[in-house]
């Protein structure tokens, strides 16, 4: 490389920081996408939309939400992990994208440690263990009796094989010595009519769709995996305090942008999705919905959803579940 072509790219070189900092300042200049790895909804979208509203006035820029659901939310992880990192596309991620499926499939398309911006946490929300209302268990210690009298022989429903519900049933099973058979369905709502059906016993349910069914008496919760009581069902004990220890069980949401985006776009989004979870409309949703609001900076984010994707690891290795 001659004098005069060096030169030109040493200039471009020491240009591209201040370039990158001017386009950090003046986002957003047009409408985000912010990609939900499910169908439209459920939980997690409803969540997202809920954000996206809030955030909408604030940020000046309408935000798009697209439904990119399938191959256990690897297909919306994949496009925004590939995606151009400029601010203008955020996700939804959950336990499956952070903590899962670097387990559960033998190779993925992306790195849940390596390919993403992590930008903040959105809520958690714990499962609760369900049963038919006419299941002869009443309590926790009756539920554990009557399984280690019946091995094998007490069915429990989940979403799907590698959902937040299979694996909190898998850790119950490790915790409490007990072989339950696992039915698998596509999608809570078949598996759920099933617990209230009574075709299965039993089930752990996050309270996003449970709340109203325990509240009514659809099914009847024996335990809730959060480590404390929830407000909204106070009088309905913990794993823990039932006897069951070290079995804390949640589902839980941040959101994730394409990897290398500039700290300056991570921080006004942080800003912007830590004020969003103040807002009341926000807080009566998360409410309603038996949500927790995870607040907090990029960082702690990123710690939780590690030390998350350890802990299920050591489940998931001991079941011997895999997706592929």
């Amino acid at each position: 490389m001659d004098r005069r072509h060096f030169l030109a790219a040493m200039t471009a070189t020491a240009a591209a920081p201040f370039a990158s900092l001017a386009q950090a300042q003046s986002w957003p200049e047009q409408a985000i996408r912010w990609v939900v790895p499910y169908p439209p909804g459920g939980g997690t979208d409803v969540l997202a939309r809920t954000m996206a509203e809030a955030m909408r006035t604030s940020l000046g820029q309408t935000i798009v939400i697209e439904n990119k659901p399938g191959a256990s939310t690897n297909i919306g992880a994949q496009q925004v992990a590939t995606a151009k990192a400029d601010g203008y596309t955020v996700m939804s991620a959950d336990n499956a994208v952070l903590a899962y499926n670097e387990h559960l499939f033998r190779k993925l398309p992306f790195s849940p440690e390596n390919d993403f911006t992590y930008v903040g946490g959105m809520s958690r929300f714990p499962l609760a263990l369900v049963v038919n209302p006419a299941f002869e268990a009443k309590t926790l210690q009756e539920f554990l009796a009557h399984a280690r009298a019946h091995p094998g022989q007490v069915n429990y429903a989940s979403p799907g094989n590698g959902s937040p519900h299979h694996l909190a049933m898998e850790m119950f099973k490790a915790r409490t010595g007990t072989f339950l058979t696992h039915i698998p369905y596509r999608g809570a709502a078949p598996a759920v009519a099933d617990v209230m059906g009574g075709q299965v016993a039993c089930m752990f349910l996050d309270l996003a769709a449970g709340l109203p069914l325990i509240q009514t008496g659809k099914v009847r919760a024996l335990a809730i995996g959060s480590g404390q009581r929830v407000a909204n069902l106070p009088q309905l004990a913990t794993l823990a305090e039932a006897g069951v220890a070290n079995s804390e069980v949640y589902a839980f949401q941040g959101m994730l942008a394409p990897k290398n985006l500039p700290a300056p776009i991570v921080q006004r989004l942080n800003a912007e999705l830590n004020k969003a979870l103040a807002t009341p409309t926000v807080v009566k949703r998360m409410q309603d919905f038996g949500m927790e609001a995870l607040p907090g900076t990029p960082e702690q984010f990123r710690s939780m959803a590690r030390a998350e994707a350890k802990r299920w690891g050591e489940i998931i290795q001991r079941a011997g579940i895999k997706l592929d």
